[in-house]
C-alpha cells in the first residue's frame, strides 16, 4: 500500500523535537568560541512501530502486516512526534566576559494525537467498516516548518562563576498544517456502501497552499531563549553545576494568504459506492476531491492568525564525582509545551578520557516509555565532533514502538 493522499498531506511537514534537548548555550562548554554545524533527529510513538514511522516519513511500501503489528498496540489515545533540526552557528568574542552568538536554523516539526478508529480509517480505509459508526473525536495533527535567525550573548563569570545567556530570534514561517477534531466527529457508511454520513466538528488551518518552497515567506514571528548555569557545593561529589534553560518561547504570525476552516455540520453523500474515501480515483466521481468536500462543508476564510511554537524547558544538575572532574552524574528534566509530550526525566553518566568524552543516557517520558542511548565526542584545541543517540532502541528493534534519535555536531574552535 502506498501512503494515501491524506497521509502525504499530514506528513509532508514532519514534526520534530530537539533531539539532544539542549540549546546552543548548553553546548558552549564543549564548543567554546567556534564555528559549528549540526543536525538532530528524533521520532517516537507510544503505538506505531519505528518501521512504520520510517516508511511514512521517508517513503516506501507499507504492507498489511506492518499496519496490523501497530494496530495491535493501539490504545484509546495514541501519540506521535517527529523532529528535525539543522543548524549552523558561531560563538565569537566581544570581550573577556561576554561572547556573542549567531545561528541560522531550520526546523521541521510534527505532533499528532489520534484514537484507534482514526488510525484504522486512515490506514485501512472505510470498506471494512460498512454499517459501523466510527468515532474520530479528539484526534489532531500540528505540523510546521520554519527557519530561525538567532542572535544573543553569553555573559560569563557573572557572580561566583555563573553564566547567563539570552537570545532573540527572528522566525520565518514556511509551512503550517493544523487539524483539531472536536468531540462530535463521527463517520458512518451504510452496509451497501452507497451512502456516507459525516458529522464534522473540526478546526483546520493552512499556510498559503500555493507557496510551499524553502524561500516561501508565509509567516513572521519571534522567539526568546534564556540560559542560566551556576556552580555550587553539594553534599555529594567534588563539584556540582545547576543548569536551567528555557528556549523557543515564541510564536509565528501567519499572513493573510493563510486559510482557516471550521465546521460543525452533518453531511450526507448518496449515490456512490466508495471503498476508500481517502483514494477517490473512479472517473465518475473525479470531481469529488478533498478540496471540494472541504469547501462544501466548512466556513473557509483567508485571514492572518498566530500559532505558538513548541517551547522547551530543561533542568540539569551535574555532579562531578571525582577530584579530576572527569566523571559526572547528570540528572535532568525536560518538557515541551504546546505539544502532546509527557514530562521527561533522564539520567546520564559522562566520562572524559584525554581527547574523548563518553556518554550513557537513560530516560523515561516524552513520546514513548523508555529511552536508552550513548554518545561519543572528540575534542582538541581546534576541533570538536560529537555523534550519538538518546534512543538507540528504535534502531535495534524497529518493529516495536520505541523512539529513535540521532545527533551530530561538528565545530572548528578558535
Amino acid at each position: 500500500m502506498k501512503i494515501n493522499k491524506v497521509l502525504k498531506i499530514i506528513y509532508l511537514l514532519p514534526y520534530w523535537i530537539f533531539c539532544q534537548f539542549y540549546s546552543d548555550f548548553y553546548g558552549y562548554s564543549y564548543l567554546g568560541r567556534s564555528v559549528y554545524t549540526g543536525t538532530e533527529f528524533e521520532a517516537g510513538s507510544n503505538a506505531l512501530s519505528n518501521e512504520l514511522m520510517n516508511r511514512m516519513v521517508w517513503g516506501g511500501y507499507i504492507d498489511e502486516k506492518m499496519k496490523d503489528e501497530s494496530a495491535l498496540r493501539l490504545k484509546n489515545f495514541n501519540n506521535l512526534g517527529i523532529i528535525l533540526n539543522n543548524k549552523i552557528g558561531t560563538f565569537f568574542k566581544f570581550n573577556t566576559k561576554v561572547d556573542f552568538h549567531v545561528s541560522v536554523q531550520n526546523y521541521e516539526i510534527l505532533n499528532a494525537g489520534f484514537n484507534r478508529e482514526f488510525y484504522n480509517l486512515v490506514f485501512y480505509g472505510n470498506k471494512r467498516y460498512l454499517g459501523r459508526s466510527l468515532n474520530l473525536a479528539n484526534s489532531g495533527v500540528n505540523a510546521l516548518r520554519y527557519q530561525e535567525l538567532k542572535m544573543g550573548a553569553l555573559f560569563k563569570n557573572v557572580e561566583n562563576n555563573a553564566q547567563i545567556g539570552f537570545s532573540m530570534s527572528f522566525l520565518k514561517g514556511e509551512q503550517l498544517f493544523f487539524l483539531k477534531l472536536g468531540k462530535n466527529n463521527t463517520f458512518y457508511q451504510t452496509p451497501d456502501g452507497t451512502e456516507i454520513q459525516i458529522r464534522s466538528d473540526f478546526e483546520l488551518a493552512l499556510s498559503d497552499t500555493n507557496n510551499k518552497k524553502l524561500l516561501s515567506f508565509n509567516g513572521l514571528g519571534a522567539a526568546a531563549d534564556f540560559y542560566f548555569e551556576k556552580p555550587y557545593k553539594s553534599v555529594f561529589g567534588k563539584k556540582s553545576v545547576l543548569i536551567v534553560n528555557a528556549n523557543h518561547i515564541g510564536f509565528i504570525h501567519w499572513k493573510n494568504n493563510s486559510i482557516q476552516f471550521s465546521s460543525d455540520s452533518l453531511i450526507t453523500f448518496k449515490g456512490y459506492t466508495v471503498d476508500n474515501i481517502l483514494d477517490l480515483k473512479d472517473s465518475t466521481i473525479s470531481q469529488i476531491n478533498t478540496d471540494s468536500i472541504i469547501r462544501a462543508i466548512t466556513n473557509a476564510r483567508k485571514e492572518n492568525f498566530n500559532i505558538n511554537i513548541p517551547g522547551n524547558l530543561f533542568l540539569i544538575n551535574k555532579i562531578f564525582v571525582n577530584q579530576a572532574l572527569t566523571l559526572s552524574w547528570n540528572q535532568g528534566f525536560r518538557h515541551i509545551f504546546n505539544a502532546n509530550f509527557r514530562p521527561y526525566v533522564f539520567q546520564e553518566l559522562e566520562f572524559r578520557h584525554k581527547k574523548f568524552i563518553f556518554l550513557l543516557h537513560a530516560g523515561t517520558g516524552g513520546y514513548y516509555f523508555l529511552n536508552c542511548g550513548m554518545g561519543i565526542s572528540y575534542m582538541t584545541n581546534k576541533f570538536f565532533v560529537k555523534l550519538g543517540s538518546n534512543s538507540l532502541q528504535g534502531f535495534i528493534a524497529p518493529k516495536l514502538p520505541f523512539g529513535q534519535n540521532l545527533y551530530l555536531i561538528i565545530a572548528y574552535r578558535f
